[in-house]
C-alpha cells in the first residue's frame, strides 16, 4: 500500500467569504419561509466597510435586504469596525432583479417529475468510512476546528478571539487507511492585547498555548487516530486585522470547504444563495445521500457518484456509481440499482430531500456534508436497507 499525506481546510463564518455565503443563504432562507417557490440566485460581496447583494428572484415574498445583513452580520460578530465589519453602520448596496422568464419555462412545470434542471452542469457526492459520519478525515477535522473556534468565541471561553479564521489538517494514508494527524495549522483573528502582554511574542505565545488547549487537542481527542505534536498557530505571529475590512470576499468561492475537502472530485457549482431547482446544489446534495446510504449499507468502502444535467432537461444526461474496488457487488450492478432506489429528476429530488424549506443558513459554515440536524435531509441514511434488499445481500 502506499504511503501519502492528505491535506484539506476550512475556515470560520468570519472569513470574509464565509459572511458572503451567510447573507445568500439567509436571504434565500428568508424568501422561502414566505413563499417555498421562489426562485433565487444570490451573490454577495462583502469589502471594507461595504456590502452588495445582487441577483434574480421570482418570489412573491418580500426582502428587507438591509435587515437580513446586519442581522447575519451580528449573528456572525462583526458588530465594531476593529473586528472587521460594524452590522449597524456597513453601507448595503442592492442589485436584484427578475429571474429570467427564459430560465422559468424550462424550470417550472405542475408534474415534478416533469421539472427540468435550473442549468446545465455536473455534481459529485462522495462517501467512505473514516469517520462515522462517513466523511473524508481531513475535512472533518477541519471543519470541526473552524466550528469550535467559532463556538469557544461566542460562548466566552476565549473572549478575545475575532471572526475570522482558517483551519488546515494534515493526515497521513497508508493507502485509503488514515494513521494519523500529523500537522494542524490554525490561524485566528484576535484582540489586540499588546498592551497586556508587553510584546507581540509574549502575545503570540499566549494565542498558541490557548488555542491548542481548547481548540486543537479537544478536536483530535474526538477522533480515534494518533497525532503528532505538530501544531502552527498564528504563523504570521499576529492576526488581529481582519475580517471584509482585511480581505474582500465572495460567494461561492469556498466550494471544497463546503464539501470534500479536495478528497473527491467537484463539479464546479457553488451551493450559497441559490435555490434547490438548481441543481449545483440539489444534485449535489442528492449525489451525497446516495454515497452515504451505499456505504451505510455496507455495499461498499468507499462511494463516488456523479450526476450531470443538460438546462430544461429532467432526466440525467449522465448517472454513475464507483466504488474503488472495495464494492461487494460491481459497480454497473450498483449505479442501476441506485438509479432505480433513489430519484434522481430535479423536482423529485427537491420533494424527496424536502428543499423547499428554510434550511441553508446553517450550511453556509462548516460544510454541507458529514453533518447533524433536521436541516440536513441528505445526511439520512433511511435508503441503507432498501439498497442491501435490492442487491440480494
Amino acid at each position: 500500500m502506499s504511503k501519502y499525506l492528505f491535506t484539506s481546510e476550512s475556515v470560520t463564518e468570519g472569513h470574509p467569504d464565509k459572511v458572503c455565503d451567510a447573507i445568500s443563504d439567509a436571504i434565500l432562507d428568508n424568501l422561502l419561509s414566505q413563499d417555498n417557490n421562489s426562485h433565487v440566485a444570490c451573490e454577495t460581496l462583502v469589502t471594507n466597510g461595504l456590502v452588495v447583494v445582487s441577483g434574480e428572484v421570482r418570489s412573491s415574498g418580500s426582502l428587507d435586504i438591509p435587515s437580513i445583513v446586519k442581522e447575519t452580520l451580528s449573528d456572525i460578530g462583526y458588530t465594531d469596525e476593529a473586528k472587521g465589519m460594524d452590522n449597524n453602520s456597513v453601507e448595503i448596496k442592492e442589485i436584484i432583479h427578475e429571474q429570467s422568464p427564459e430560465i422559468a419555462q424550462g424550470v417550472d412545470s405542475d408534474d415534478v417529475s416533469e421539472q427540468g434542471a435550473g442549468d446545465q452542469g455536473l455534481m459529485f457526492g462522495f462517501a467512505c468510512k473514516e469517520t462515522e459520519e462517513l466523511m473524508p478525515l481531513p475535512i472533518q477535522i477541519a471543519q470541526r476546528l473552524t466550528e469550535r473556534l467559532a463556538t469557544i468565541r461566542k460562548d466566552g471561553t476565549l473572549s478575545w478571539l475575532r471572526p475570522d479564521g482558517k483551519s488546515q489538517v494534515t493526515v497521513q494514508y497508508d493507502g485509503f487507511k488514515p494513521v494519523k494527524v500529523t500537522k494542524v495549522v490554525i490561524a485566528t483573528q484576535h484582540d489586540d492585547m499588546l498592551d497586556k502582554y508587553g510584546s507581540e511574542e509574549n502575545e503570540l505565545s499566549f494565542v498558541q498555548k490557548e488555542v491548542i488547549d481548547h481548540i486543537i487537542i479537544p478536536v483530535l481527542k474526538n477522533y480515534d487516530i494518533p497525532y503528532d505534536d505538530e501544531f502552527i498557530v498564528n504563523g504570521t505571529g499576529r492576526f488581529v486585522y481582519g475580517g471584509p475590512a482585511a480581505d474582500t470576499g465572495l460567494t461561492g468561492r469556498k466550494i471544497i470547504v463546503d464539501t470534500y475537502g479536495g478528497y473527491a472530485p467537484h463539479g464546479g457549482g457553488a451551493f450559497s444563495g441559490k435555490d434547490p431547482s438548481k441543481v449545483d446544489r440539489s444534485a449535489a446534495y442528492m449525489s451525497r445521500y446516495i454515497a452515504k446510504n451505499v456505504v451505510a449499507a455496507d455495499l461498499a468502502e468507499r462511494c463516488e457518484v456523479q450526476l450531470s444535467y443538460g438546462i430544461g432537461v429532467a432526466e440525467p444526461t449522465s448517472f454513475y456509481v464507483k466504488t474503488f474496488g472495495t464494492g461487494k457487488i460491481s459497480d454497473e450492478q450498483l449505479t442501476q440499482i441506485c438509479s432505480d432506489v433513489f430519484p434522481l429528476r430535479p423536482g423529485e429530488i427537491v420533494k424527496h430531500l424536502d428543499l423547499k424549506k428554510p434550511r441553508y443558513y446553517v450550511t453556509s459554515s462548516y460544510g454541507h456534508f458529514g453533518r447533524n440536524g433536521n436541516s440536513f435531509t441528505w445526511e439520512q441514511i433511511n435508503l441503507a436497507d432498501k439498497l442491501k434488499l435490492a442487491a440480494n445481500l
